[in-house]
C-alpha cells in the first residue's frame, strides 16, 4: 500500500466524491443480511417459543461467510451479460436477497422451521457472495492511499445496517409483527440495488483469468509464491485474536457483575455503535496522515489496552459510568483497528484476482470468531474474569511482534495488474 499521505482537510473533501459515497452505501448493503440470519432470527425463534438448543444452532447458518473463498473464483472468471464484471453479479445477488428475505417473512419458526432454516442458509450464501463482490469493487475503484478511508466509510454503512436489522427489526416486530419486520428488511435491500445501478463499473484489469482453472489456481499460486505468505496469513489470524476472544464473553460478563439487560442494551448498543463509527472515522484519518504501518501498531496497542479495560471494570464493579467508559474506548479502538486491518487486506490483494484473494483473507480473519467461541467460556470460568481479560490483552502481543516482518514482506516485488513488476508497499 502506498505511503502517500494527504492532509485531513483533503481527506474530508474527498469523502464527497462518488466512489466514497458508493463505498458507504455498499457497506450498508453488505451489513443487511448478516443479522437477519443470526441475532434477529434467534430473537424471532425465542419469541416463537423454540428451545435454546435449536436457537443456538442458528449460528451454523453463518458458515458461508467463513468458506466464501471456495466459490469466489467464479466471480473473478465469469462476467454476466449485463452491467459488467462486478455490477452484474452484484445486481443478481441483491435481487436474490430481496426475494429470499421476503420469503422468510411469510414463514413461521413453529410451523416451517426446516424450510425457514433452508432459506436462511440461501440468504447467508447470497449475502456472503455479495460481500465478496463489494470487497472486490472497493479494492478496484479506490487508489492505494484511499483504502483506509474507503474501509472507514464501508464500516459506517455496515454498522448502521447491523443496527437497523437488529434494533430496527425488533422494534417493528414489537409494534407490528415479525412478518412486517422481515418485509421491511427485504425492502431495505433495494438501497444496495439502486447503488449498484448508480455506481460505475471498475475498469477492466489486464491479466484477469481467462478460464475457470486460471481463476482457481492463479490467485492462490500468486499469493503463496510471495515471500513469507504463511506469515502474512498468520498475522491476519492473530492481529484481532485477543479482541475477538474477549468480545465473545462480554455479554455474560456484564450480566455476571450485576448490569441489567436494559443497561447493557442502552449503553453497549447505542454508545457502542457511535463509538465504533467515530473510531472508524478517526482511524481512516490517521491512516491518511501516518500511513498504514504506524497505524496498525498504534491501533493494535489500543485494542490490547481496551481489552484490559474489562479487567479493570471487573475490579471496580458495576458502575454505569465505568461501563460507558470501557465500552467507548473498546469500540473506538475496534473501529480504528478494523479500518486499518481491512485496508491492509485490500492492499494485499492483486487486482487481477481481487474477489478470490480478498475472500481468502477475510475468511481467515473470521477463523477466530468460529473456533475460539467454545473455549472462551470455559477459560473465563476456570480463570476468573480479571485473569481472562488480561490473558486476552496479552494474546494480542504475538500479532504485534510479527507486524514489522509482515510490513517488510508486503514490500516484496510482485506482478501487478499492468503486467509490470514494482514494489507493493504497506
Amino acid at each position: 500500500m502506498s505511503d502517500k499521505k494527504i492532509t485531513f482537510k483533503e481527506a474530508l473533501i474527498q469523502l464527497k466524491e462518488k466512489r466514497f459515497v458508493v463505498a458507504l452505501l455498499m457497506g450498508f448493503a453488505a451489513g443487511l443480511p448478516l443479522m437477519l440470519t443470526l441475532r434477529t432470527m434467534q430473537a424471532w425463534m425465542k419469541d416463537a417459543g423454540l428451545d435454546l438448543t435449536t436457537i443456538g444452532l442458528v449460528a451454523l447458518i453463518q458458515l458461508p461467510y467463513t468458506i466464501k473463498f471456495l466459490w469466489s473464483p467464479i466471480l473473478d472468471r465469469y462476467t454476466l451479460p449485463f452491467l459488467g464484471r462486478r455490477r452484474g453479479w452484484l445486481a443478481l445477488s441483491q435481487m436474490l436477497l430481496f426475494l429470499f428475505i421476503i420469503l422468510l417473512a411469510f414463514l413461521d419458526p413453529r410451523d416451517n422451521l426446516g424450510l425457514l432454516v433452508a432459506i436462511a442458509v440461501i440468504v447467508s450464501y447470497v449475502g456472503a457472495t455479495q460481500d465478496i463482490l463489494i470487497d472486490a469493487y472497493r479494492r478496484e475503484t479506490l487508489a492505494e492511499e484511499e483504502l483506509g478511508m474507503g474501509s472507514t466509510v464501508y464500516i459506517y454503512g455496515y454498522r448502521v445496517a447491523m443496527y437497523v436489522t437488529t434494533a430496527g427489526a425488533m422494534i417493528i416486530a414489537g409494534y407490528l409483527s415479525w412478518k412486517a419486520a422481515y418485509i421491511a428488511m427485504g425492502a431495505a435491500v433495494v438501497v444496495g440495488l439502486l447503488t449498484t445501478l448508480w455506481a460505475d463499473e471498475p475498469e477492466d484489469v489486464p491479466g484477469a483469468p481467462r478460464t475457470l482453472k486460471e481463476a482457481v489456481i492463479l490467485p492462490f499460486l500468486e499469493f503463496f509464491k510471495r515471500k513469507g505468505a504463511l506469515l502474512i496469513l498468520l498475522f491476519i489470524i492473530l492481529y484481532k485474536l485477543g479482541d475477538t476472544m474477549a468480545g465473545n464473553m462480554v455479554t455474560p460478563f456484564y450480566l455476571d457483575i450485576g448490569f441489567s439487560l436494559k443497561e447493557i442494551a442502552l449503553i453497549t448498543k447505542t454508545i457502542g455503535l457511535f463509538s465504533t463509527l467515530i473510531g472508524a472515522f478517526i482511524g481512516g484519518l490517521i491512516i491518511y496522515k501516518l500511513g498504514i504501518k504506524i497505524s496498525l501498531y498504534v491501533f493494535g496497542v489500543f485494542q490490547a489496552i481496551s481489552t484490559a479495560g474489562f479487567a479493570l471494570l471487573n475490579e471496580i464493579g458495576s458502575y454505569q459510568w465505568m461501563l460507558a467508559a470501557t465500552v467507548t474506548f473498546e469500540d473506538l479502538s475496534a473501529g480504528m483497528g478494523t479500518a486499518a486491518f481491512m485496508a491492509l487486506m485490500a492492499s494485499l490483494s492483486d487486482k487481477r484476482f481481487t474477489a478470490t484473494q480478498y475472500a481468502l483473507l477475510t475468511s481467515l480473519m473470521k477463523i477466530p470468531q468460529v473456533f475460539v467461541a467454545a473455549p472462551t467460556g470455559l477459560m473465563a470460568e476456570k480463570m476468573g474474569w480479571t485473569p481472562f481479560f488480561l490473558f486476552c490483552a496479552v494474546i494480542a502481543i504475538p500479532g504485534l511482534l510479527i507486524l514489522h516482518k509482515v510490513i517488510h514482506l508486503t514490500k516484496t516485488e510482485i506482478k501487478v495488474d499492468d503486467g509490470q513488476t514494482k514494489p507493493v508497499e504497506a
